[in-house]
């Protein structure tokens, strides 16, 4: 299987170059679609590792590794022709994990590339557990909400409900249907205790800025909307 390398270049050139040479060391190079929503692409793909210019269309090299590092510990390379120190340590500050500056040699990024991939995955879960909603992640592994510069974290309950919600996002989930589940699940709620663990992962959301996303219909039960 191939391991996945999310590529946020601009240039064509050096895209098509770097995704040619590592594709005879089963390294599989994807760039996204659209460099206005690099996000929603990294959480779909689910890369093992990621390498960025700085200067890009939209927004810089330096807002995708914060928003990455917010959610996830996956090594990133930043690639960049601009050459001043402080752009370094802005990089290491973010949490980058080496800075390769151009014109590189291919066989010195690779190099770089595979020593990364060896540490990261010798001893981290290589699995993540990730969903974008209304511009949020939803981090099931931990059990946190993340919007921006915003957190929260989740009960156990508050977390099983919100997934189901997700599951179905958009259409309206009886109350009847949440107890089950929970109950399946060997969460033994009532009626009241359901009322509860809604209101207060309504409450949570709202304090990270994710305001009216769950809407209860009086008499049916709760929906997860997109805004």
């Amino acid at each position: 299987m191939e391991t996945k390398i999310l590529l946020i270049e601009d240039d064509r050139s050096i895209f098509e170059m770097i995704q040619e040479r590592f594709c005879g060391w089963q390294l599989e190079v994807i760039g996204p679609p659209d460099f206005q929503k690099v996000m929603d692409y990294f959480i779909v793909e689910k890369p093992q590792l990621v390498i960025i210019d700085i200067q890009l269309p939209a927004f810089d090299g330096f807002h995708w590794c914060r928003e990455i590092r917010m959610i996830s510990k996956v090594p990133i390379i930043f690639l960049s022709s601009r050459d001043h120190p402080m752009d370094m340590v802005m990089a290491m500050q973010m949490g980058a994990d080496d800075f390769v500056q151009k014109p590189f040699h291919m066989e010195v990024l690779l190099a770089k590339v595979q020593a990364l991939l060896r540490r990261a995955y010798d001893y981290t879960d290589k699995n993540t557990d990730l969903v974008r909603w209304n511009k949020a992640t939803v981090d099931y592994a931990r059990g946190m909400v993340f919007l921006k510069e915003k957190s929260c974290e989740l009960t156990k309950n508050e977390l099983y409900i919100l997934r189901i919600l997700l599951q179905q996002i958009d259409k309206i989930v009886s109350r009847d249907e949440l107890m089950r589940k929970l109950w399946d699940d060997e969460r033994f709620v009532n009626d009241n205790t359901l009322t509860v663990n809604v209101n207060r992962l309504r409450m949570k959301l709202e304090e990270i800025g994710l305001e009216e996303v769950i809407v209860t219909k009086k008499g049916l039960g709760y929906m997860a909307i997109t805004l």
